[in-house]
């Protein structure tokens, strides 16, 4: 069975009838006319960006958040003297 794309309560391909069947999910549409029109194609541009910037989001991790305190932690743990990188307060011995 053919499903359509259906793009605001109409067919994508312009195909009437009552016994049609169509869907809003990109992935269930079989209809090749529907597939080849712009509605489909932006549509389907859209979720591929929508996933993409879904999948850039950085993920909160509370160690990269507080890595000043954890790498003075890490130098003080360390045996003997040990410089703080710059970008801390003046370049003080730990």
């Amino acid at each position: 069975m053919v499903i359509h794309f259906s793009v605001e309560g109409h067919l994508a391909c312009g195909h009437k009838g009552q016994h049609l069947t169509a869907s809003r999910e990109l992935n269930r549409v079989k209809c090749r006319s529907c597939r080849n029109t712009d509605a489909y194609k932006q549509a389907r541009k859209d979720q591929r960006n929508a996933a993409r910037r879904a999948s850039r989001q950085p993920k909160t991790n509370h160690s990269l958040v507080n890595w000043r305190t954890e790498w003075q932690e890490r130098l003080s743990a360390m045996g003997g003297r040990q410089r703080l990188p710059r970008g801390f307060a003046q370049q003080r011995f730990v």
